[in-house]
């Protein structure tokens, strides 16, 4: 009587495990890769929409914000201002609004994640339109 034998061969669980092994060598760059663009992308977003509330208020009143100070930073949350809206920082971002003069102001936008993995590379925009890294690309 012949016995029917189940289940895999050595070879063929090696098989597999080499193949997973493959997959993963490839997807995991790939998946640090987005991750990363993400991150730029909001801290892109998050300069801009600074920017355009500052830019609101300037055409409402001929003038910058008035800030509690002198740079003010917002790092998660509303910080309020002495007068007009305030400015929110998205997830582990932070933007720093320096005011020059009456006339124009820079915003630096930072990512600080608490685990490491933030892109600590800054982004700055200004009141020119100008938007450049800090290893002076632009964005």
């Amino acid at each position: 009587m012949k016995r029917d034998e189940r289940g895999f061969t050595l070879i063929e669980l090696l098989i597999v495990v080499a193949i997973i092994a493959i997959l993963a060598a490839i997807a995991i760059p790939q998946f640090s890769a987005y991750r990363q663009r993400g991150v730029r992308a909001s801290m892109v977003s998050d300069g801009k929409n600074t920017a355009t509330q500052l830019e609101a208020y300037f055409v409402d009143f001929n003038a910058y914000v008035v800030p509690v100070a002198n740079p003010f930073t917002a790092t998660g949350t509303t910080l309020g201002t002495a007068s007009g809206p305030g400015v929110r920082a998205s997830g582990a971002n932070s933007v720093t609004v320096t005011l020059v003069g009456t006339t124009g102001y820079s915003i630096e936008t930072d990512n600080t994640a608490a685990d490491g993995s933030g892109y600590t590379s800054p982004v700055t925009l200004t009141n020119t339109g100008t938007c450049t890294w800090a290893s002076g690309q632009t964005c």
